[in-house]
């Protein structure tokens, strides 16, 4: 078995031609940063040392600011300067990893592991006929009809080290000739060595050969890798199945009126779409016209059906379930909701946390060390009795024993198990390296509007606000995401007068121009600096409060629950809010929270953030919202609802998706859970070279002992990973009412 992934195998003739250096700037998308980037398919990486030849080679180009290969996914992510085109492609097939632009239909064909089941059923077939033949030889055949049965097994073995051996010696070879060395050179090593070793024993009429050795030391090497890609591939199934939800394409209405059935990757934000009752959504977009009920679970974990209507704001992967709708698109596929789901999950996949950096280096020095190792114990023998066979048999032993493939898997297999963990109830990871920080907080720090509350006030007050003021209230409200402005909208169906020059002040709240006058609508203290006693929200002009607004709004459920559990853990709680001093009050009582701090702007959360980091607080924030993004960004690690803003999403590590509070909880648990495996997955694979090398190099390990060893290493790590798979449903999802979990057999 190899810590080398499985796609690693494929060679440069099968994943098609260079990509141009256009081809690349289009499939790139802008990161509104003054960066691009693109994501590239790069199947020959497949090791520490590969990842940091690709990372280091693309950092080194000029306009390149970032590049992050994912081990899991086999793919490079890089980012430059936009105006220039750096040549990424040509950078990466020079140094041997011939990359393609990464193509989802190809998601569904599992090349590796078709070539990997022949590959074990021909070692297997000969490995077993040669093993009959050896019995024979070991029964006490000999002279003549040792030799046949030598030379018979000789035959039978090549087409086997061919056929079956061609995926260690193509990833050996393609190492060897640019000047690396991956885990697989020893292998190639070894197994070449065996079967030449045997082939001059026969020729010179020897008592022995290790023709089922080398034919059989595949079969398990082989064996050990295909589990591991299946193993793998159903931990990272949650991608595979986000990856079926969105559409190959949508009917898209010209402005002519004629319908023409796209891409999804070629509608654009504008488009009017057509998505027919049993259809996914294929982008996010807002309905047009036409009435139906949805199936939202995969954004708001709500299982029923929701009903929409002209102005519902749908996201991609919704599946539409009762009658045709037309919608106009708000985002490109890439851009979407559920593309967004889909990049933290690989992200969440390629994390460099501290246990897998440690986990890369060592690694890393891994060729170097076992062939010195190899050699020494070769020189050792011939020095200690001069028998140069048994010598050379010893050292094949060492090359194979010591492949630390067990330290490769330690820390990503877990990773890759935690993110489905996750997954599974609605909690979305964007860097794996956050689960690792996740697991030592000592303080949780709450938004409370949209956070701890479900984020949708109610105005309580409308009937008490002239029209006049309501509608300009309303105009100023639809130029905002607050949820504020969302419970405005939700009294106020007139529409307002055409506000000019409207904007939103995040923290504080929207103003526009109304002929002479500036009307603002937001914070009292700063949409009315000139009334000292106005409070709360209010609606004013020229700076002089004109009506108050009063809203209530509802706690999340399992709010009081999940504060009631982190305090019993000995956590620190806090909340940290914009909202008024007396709805904080209330809050904080029904919550039991006793820290909390009110009319807070953002750079206020920032600073509290950095006040508790500077007296050694690790901490945890979780809040939604364009104001909270700051606070997101300063915080050791974040959490965000999936309702959040963009903007506080895209700050936040994690992102879960239904309305219990509990998700917090559960992913710390997962997240301890997760440290502990990752230090026993360490431990195991320490523990096994520290005793399995000493008895290879004395002599007490022949080479198909060894493979069977290094192959039961690896698959006791990886079956150690997937106790956290074996977490009881129950335990893997929030709790709360029904319509808070996200239900993956609908989903997906």
């Amino acid at each position: 078995m190899s810590c080398c992934g499985p796609d690693a195998e494929l060679s440069p003739q099968v994943t098609g031609t260079l990509p141009s250096d256009d081809e690349v700037r289009l499939s790139s998308r802008a990161l509104g940063d003054g960066t691009r980037q693109v994501e590239l398919s790069v199947p020959t990486v497949h090791c520490a040392a590969c990842i940091r030849t690709v990372e280091r080679s693309l950092l080194d180009l000029p306009g390149v600011t970032g590049a992050r290969v994912n081990l899991s996914t086999r793919r490079v992510s890089v980012k430059w300067r936009d105006g220039t085109m750096p040549p990424i492609a040509a950078t990466l097939a020079s140094i041997g990893y011939v990359p393609n632009l990464f193509d989802a239909s190809q998601e569904g064909r599992d090349r590796t592991l078709t070539e990997l089941v022949r590959a074990v059923a021909v070692s297997g077939f000969a490995a077993a006929n040669i093993m009959l033949l050896s019995v024979s030889v070991w029964s006490g055949a000999e002279g003549a009809t040792r030799d046949l049965f030598h030379w018979v097994s000789a035959l039978i073995a090549i087409p086997a080290l061919i056929f079956a051996g061609w995926i260690y010696y193509r990833s050996a070879w393609n190492a060897l000739r640019h000047g690396r060395m991956n885990m697989d050179v020893p292998i190639a090593i070894g197994v070449t060595m065996a079967y030449a070793l045997s082939l001059y024993e026969t020729m010179t009429h020897g008592d022995h050969a290790y023709f089922d050795a080398s034919v059989t030391l595949l079969f398990f090497l082989l064996i050990g890798r295909t589990l591991d890609h299946v193993m793998r591939g159903r931990a990272r199934s949650a991608v595979a199945g986000l990856a079926r939800m969105q559409p190959r394409g949508a009917v898209v209405v010209e402005q002519d009126g004629r319908r023409d059935y796209r891409n999804v990757a070629e509608i654009r934000p504008g488009d009017r779409v057509l998505v027919a009752a049993g259809e996914r959504i294929p982008v996010d977009c807002v309905v047009e016209s036409g009435a139906s009920d949805v199936d939202a679970s995969i954004t708001s974990g709500e299982s029923a059906a929701q009903p929409v209507a002209p102005g519902t704001e749908l996201r991609a992967g919704m599946l539409n379930l009762t009658g045709p709708l037309t919608l106009h698109v708000l985002r490109p596929a890439a851009d979407s909701f559920l593309a967004e789901m889909t990049r933290m999950m690989e992200a969440a996949e390629g994390g460099r946390a501290r246990y897998r950096r440690i986990a890369e280096s060592v690694s890393a020095l891994y060729a170097p060390v076992v062939h010195l190792t190899a050699f020494l114990t070769f020189l050792g023998w011939m020095a200690w009795d001069g028998n140069w066979h048994k010598a050379i048999t010893i050292a094949i032993a060492v090359l194979i024993i010591t492949c630390p493939c067990a330290l490769g898997l330690a820390v990503p297999i877990v990773q890759v198990v935690a993110a489905r963990r996750l997954f599974e109830a609605g909690i979305m990871l964007k860097d794996g390296a956050a689960l690792e920080r996740l697991a030592d907080i000592d303080t949780v720090i709450f938004d409370k509007t949209g956070t701890l509350t479900l984020g949708s006030p109610r105005l309580v007050n409308a009937d008490r606000i002239a029209p006049e003021h309501l509608a300009i209230a309303r105009e100023l409200a639809s130029h905002s995401r607050h949820p504020v402005s969302r419970a405005i909208m939700a009294v106020s169906s007139s529409g307002g007068p055409a506000l000019q020059s409207v904007s939103e002040v995040p923290g504080c709240g929207v103003e526009g121009r109304l002929g002479e006058d500036v009307w603002t609508l937001g914070r009292a203290p700063w949409a009315a600096p000139q009334s000292l006693d106005a409070k709360g929200t209010v609606l004013a002009r020229n700076g002089l409060a004109v009506v108050s607004l009063d809203f209530d709004d509802r706690l999340r459920p399992a709010a009081h629950s999940t504060i009631e559990t982190l305090a019993h853990q000995g956590l620190a709680v806090e909340m940290l809010s914009g909202d008024a001093r007396q709805r904080c009050d209330e809050a904080a009582g029904r919550l039991g929270i006793e820290h909390y701090s009110a009319e807070l702007l953002p750079s206020g959360k920032v600073d509290r953030i950095r006040n508790l980091a500077d007296k050694g607080r690790r901490v945890l924030m979780v809040g939604d919202g364009l104001n909270d993004a700051p606070a997101l960004a300063a915080a050791r690690v974040s959490m965000a609802p999936g309702t959040a803003a963009d903007i506080g999403r895209n700050a936040a590590d994690f992102v879960f998706l239904g309305d219990s509070l509990d998700a917090v909880t559960l992913a710390m648990s997962v997240a301890r859970r997760a440290g502990r495996l990752v230090r026993e997955n360490i431990a195991l694979a320490i523990v096994y070279n520290v005793i399995a090398v000493p008895i290879a190099i004395f002599g007490y390990v022949t080479p198909l002992i060894a493979a069977i060893a290094m192959s039961a290493s690896s698959l006791l790590v990886i079956g150690n990973a997937l106790r956290l798979a074996g977490l009881r449903r129950e335990e893997a999802r929030p709790s709360g009412d029904a319509g808070a979990a996200l239900d993956l057999r609908a989903a997906l």
